[in-house]
Order: structure tokens, then sequence, then C-alpha cells
């Protein structure tokens, strides 16, 4: 007889898997761009950002949602804009537009876990659009740009590009890279680094 304990854990695991399958079509198009920050959202499989316009955030320095019926599908993830405008310079040179690292947090990205990603916290940094998972991971970020940034790419390239998010998630959630810091974590160092400016 199967203990009450062991039934719900497998009826939460069902349910889990079942919640997540929609999170893994949407965030996994098995294109060039996968993995994605992105939803479902009405006809639409998989939005990017959940409808942030990305070319706002070069042309007015700002988060500004995009209107479902202006849109453009680029390697089969669907991208919204405010403006005819903004969707014609996105259609001429998308790549230049791309959130960096599929629009999950540049932050999470830098210790190989694909996750968070509010489309209102951002930076531009060399012509690239870099999306954070709140101000904390902005900040975390800002603590050492340099070595955040090597790290992100290196584990971008290495482990994250072309994976199965939900999976490489699990994976970096559970085996863990060697300079992760918790929330609470890169929160106290944050506020140490703060305190210490004049």
């Amino acid at each position: 007889m199967i203990s009450r304990f062991l039934r719900a854990a497998l009826v939460a695991g069902f349910a889990l898997s079942l919640a997540a399958c929609g999170a893994m079509r949407a965030q996994n198009p098995g294109t060039a761009l996968s993995p994605v920050n992105a939803v479902a959202d009405g006809d639409d499989a998989r939005v990017m950002l959940k409808g942030a316009d990305v070319v706002a955030y070069f042309t007015q320095n700002r988060y500004v949602q995009g209107q479902p019926q202006i849109r453009s599908v680029y390697e089969d993830v669907t991208f919204r804009f405010a403006s005819a405008e903004h969707k014609a310079l996105f259609d001429r040179d998308p790549k230049r537009y791309l959130p960096q690292y599929g629009g999950y947090c540049a932050n999470g990205i830098s210790y190989g876990i694909p996750w968070g990603g509010d489309a209102d916290r951002f930076k531009i940094v060399g012509g690239r659009l870099y999306i954070f998972g709140g101000q904390g991971s902005l900040d975390g970020w800002n603590l050492d740009e340099t070595r955040n940034l090597a790290l992100a790419d290196k584990y971008w390239k290495e482990e994250v590009a072309g994976s199965n998010s939900i999976w490489q998630r699990t994976k970096r959630l559970i085996f863990r890279v060697p300079h992760y810091r918790s929330g609470e974590e890169l929160a106290r160092e944050v506020a140490a680094a703060k305190a210490k400016k004049p």
C-alpha cells in the first residue's frame, strides 16, 4: 500500500509536470533562439518577454508594452511592438534588438540558470540588451559587471544555448556552480557595497 506522503508526492509531481508542459513548449522553440523567456498568449505559442517591445529599449531607453496586433515572428518566437515603426526597425535587423540570453535574467545566466527576466528591469551594455529578474538581480550584476558578463557568456555558450530551459534550470539549481550565491547572499553583498559608498 502506498503511503499518504508518497501518494501526495506523486500527485504533486504529476501536477508539476503538467504545469511545466506549457512553459516547456513556450520556452523551447527548438530554433536558434532556444531557450527563450516566452509565454503562450492568445494565438501566439511563444511571446518574447510577455510582449515587451524590444525596440523601445533602444529607441526610448525604457520598457514599453507591445500590442498583439503589431507583431513579427522570428525564429518561431513572436515579438510585439508599440508601433509599426518599431516593427519595421525590428524586421530590418532582428538580431540587433534581441535580448541577450534568450531574454532570461542575465544575472541568473551567470549561474547557468535560465530563469526570470522582468521586462521592466534591463540594461544596455555595448549595444546589447540584458534583462534582469528584478532590481536585486540588476544590483547584484552591477557589483562586478565585467566578471558577471564573462560568466554569463560562458554559461550561455557552454550549457544554456540550445538546451531545454526546464532541465537546465533544474540541473543548475541542484548542481550549483562554484560561485553561486542565493538571493539573500547577493542582497547582503549589495547592501554592504552600498554602505561603503560615500
